[in-house]
């Protein structure tokens, strides 16, 4: 009896071996690779300021999209920075150095349009979606525009509208300068248009080296043709606002309108107190927003008070397009999926509510009538809001070639 026992026992406890053995082990799920984000900004060269402006933008504004995190869906979001120095080849080799060797989901960037030009073929060729910012030729969005590019900045085709929205009217004469650039050019050729199917008309253009530093011969061209406004559209250090002012262009009658630029120019244009424009963004000008509000506070927590500028703004609304839209695919970065995600799609910006339209993924977005003015304490003119311009007001044409794969 008691080795029939003992073999119960050692049956039962076989048993509990075995099914010791068979107990559901815990799954640990494997972390998830980051997201790799490829960031491409003129960050020496002509368009330094502006592509540090970028940068410090982008980053703030992933800060603000992932509530500190710097993560979606559970993946971690790495960003990879590379210098174009403002030079089209440069920006290229870069790009491509981004795609092959460090595998980026996505591009964003860059500053220069001539950049964004040389960069736009490589999106298509690997199969990646870029996000532009703030390259602002009209093309980009337009004649050389393929299906993985998106535009979260404003194009040259929306300012030109803006200033013809402004000034131009029946019996109206406008002139118009720029540097002969991609951006210059860009400027320019969708002002025409606008200009004149409100009844101005175009009296006179000029376009200045991109290096140029004497703007004397340009200026009194431009005051031989005795325009009532004169329409600048410019970017980069070597401005011509202060030959503007000594060859006293206003004192011949001629109002100048252009888009408010950054600060540092800003500070060079005191004599222009009291002109008509429009700006992308100053700190002070979008209506109350919390983007724009967090954007203000931790910008001058963290540069010595100063305030965010121009370029700043377009990082952020960058990095917020591209967390809006990871959240929407769950974190996932396939590029087809992305392309449908994001066409269409709203996302907030220190401005406003953007969208990107379907026909060509440019951002639609209000742009702000704005006037000079002085205030005390300020080292430069102040844009002030005299109206929002609608984006509806300013949708530039869908210039997609006909017949581009969508």
């Amino acid at each position: 009896m008691r080795k029939k026992w003992f073999g119960v026992v050692a049956v039962v406890l076989a048993l509990m071996v075995a099914l010791a053995g068979c107990a559901p082990r815990e799954v640990v799920t494997p972390p998830q690779p980051p997201i790799r984000i490829g960031a491409l900004a003129s960050l020496s060269g002509a368009l330094q300021d502006y592509g540090q402006q970028m940068r410090r933008g982008f980053e703030l504004g992933l800060k603000y999209a992932t509530d500190g995190t710097m993560e979606v869906a559970g993946r971690k979001i790495e960003v990879i920075w590379e210098d174009t120095t403002t030079v089209p080849d440069v920006a290229r080799e870069r790009a491509k150095k981004l795609l092959e060797q460090d595998k980026v989901d996505l591009l964003v960037g860059p500053t220069s349009s001539a950049d964004a030009l040389a960069i736009l073929p490589l999106a298509e060729e690997f199969k990646r979606v870029i996000v532009v910012e703030p390259a602002a030729a009209d093309v980009i969005t337009g004649f050389f525009w393929n299906r993985y590019v998106f535009r979260t900045g404003r194009n040259t085709a929306q300012d030109a509208a803006a200033v013809a929205d402004i000034v131009a009217a029946p019996g109206v004469r406008i002139a118009t300068f720029a540097p002969d650039t991609a951006f210059g050019r860009a400027s320019m050729a969708p002002f025409v248009p606008q200009a004149m199917a409100r009844g101005a008309a175009v009296v006179h253009q000029e376009f200045a080296p991109a290096t140029a530093t004497d703007f004397t011969a340009f200026i009194l061209r431009i005051k031989a043709a005795k325009p009532n406004f004169l329409f600048v559209a410019w970017a980069g250090a070597n401005n011509p606002w202060r030959q503007l002012m000594e060859l006293d262009v206003q004192g011949a009658g001629i109002k100048i309108v252009t888009g408010a630029p950054e600060i540092a120019a800003l500070r060079l244009m005191n004599d222009m107190v009291g002109m008509r424009g429009f700006t992308v963004y100053y700190h002070t000008v979008p209506p109350t927003n919390p983007m724009n509000d967090w954007l203000i506070a931790e910008h001058r927590k963290h540069h010595n008070n100063q305030p965010p500028d121009i370029f700043v703004s377009g990082g952020m609304a960058a990095a917020s397009a591209i967390v809006t839209a990871l959240r929407k695919t769950n974190g996932v970065t396939d590029s087809e999926l992305l392309i449908s995600t994001m066409r269409g799609m709203e996302f907030q910006t220190p401005t406003g509510l953007r969208h990107f339209r379907s026909e060509d993924h440019q951002a639609m977005q209000p742009l702000f009538e704005i006037v000079l003015n002085r205030v005390e304490g300020v080292d430069h003119p102040v844009p002030t809001l005299v109206r929002v311009i609608e984006a509806g007001r300013i949708a530039p044409p869908v210039t997609v070639p006909v017949g581009a794969k969508r």
